[in-house]
């Protein structure tokens, strides 16, 4: 591996096992200023506490967010875009380029492919282009891969995210983020097709902590490399709280009754 890449992927991942705790804050492109991401640098400072490894944010929100002091965090660019408000959500378009993302200072980029929509081709093209690019500089590239169009009757389906997984090797990708199959056996067979890590995606708002402590859980049971979570962690009550409980499990394979003691 390229050095300079090396270096960097050691900020974004514990260098030791290879696992990462991410958090998004990129959603105020696609859904606006939700609750959680309107005073940035306080919760960038709470994950940060908590333990988490990196925060992912378009290239115009680390002047938001950057808060001069507090634990340090790795710092993960995100390229593509789309809102809510677009008749075509699912069509992401590139909105950033390294050169910005070397110059905040960034750790690594990030895109988003959702594979079967009709604009597939182009996010697919950006894609390698985007990885192709980064090799050249040595700048780590995390792929969120999903399956979403007219032809995806379940995204979550176990071959469905193996496909997607495989897709971002493919193309280049250093880390693939993917949904979570829903138990570790069918996610183990998505991690065997990978030689890059595995992270998984938390969805929409869950019910409750203990579904994403357990989840998180058996996706690292299941081989699976951490998380990059976004609303369960930053509309959470305590992202402090939820990403130390996190922390723990990922980090250090504590017992998911054992990380909900924390909280």
């Amino acid at each position: 591996m390229h050095l300079g890449k090396a270096i960097r992927m050691e900020r974004i991942m514990n260098r030791n096992n290879g696992r990462t705790i991410v958090v998004p804050l990129d959603h105020g492109v696609t859904v606006g200023p939700i609750y959680g991401i309107v005073d940035l640098r306080d919760t960038v400072d709470q994950v940060a506490e908590g333990g988490a490894n990196a925060v992912l944010m378009h290239k115009g929100i680390p002047r938001c967010s950057h808060r001069a002091g507090g634990k340090d965090i790795g710092l993960i660019i995100h390229l593509s875009a789309s809102t809510s408000l677009s008749p075509y959500p699912n069509a992401k378009t590139m909105v950033g380029t390294i050169t910005d993302a070397i110059k905040l200072g960034a750790d690594a980029v990030s895109i988003h492919v959702n594979l079967g929509d009709e604009t597939e081709p182009q996010m697919l093209s950006d894609l390698g282009a985007l990885c192709s690019e980064a090799n050249e500089w040595g700048m780590p590239v995390l792929a969120m891969m999903y399956a979403r169009g007219p032809k995806i009757k379940d995204e979550y389906a176990p071959e469905v995210v193996a496909h997607c997984a495989r897709v971002g090797v493919e193309l280049g990708a250093d880390i693939v983020k993917v949904n979570y199959t829903g138990d570790p056996e069918s996610f183990a067979r998505v991690v065997e097709g990978c030689c890059v890590p595995v992270v998984i995606a938390g969805g929409p708002k869950l019910d409750s902590d203990r579904d994403l402590v357990q989840m998180v859980h058996d996706s690292i049971q299941a081989g699976g490399s951490g998380l990059s979570v976004g609303r369960n962690i930053f509309q959470h009550a305590s992202p402090a709280k939820i990403v130390a409980a996190l922390n723990k499990v990922v980090h250090e394979d504590w017992t998911v009754d054992a990380a909900m003691e924390l909280l």
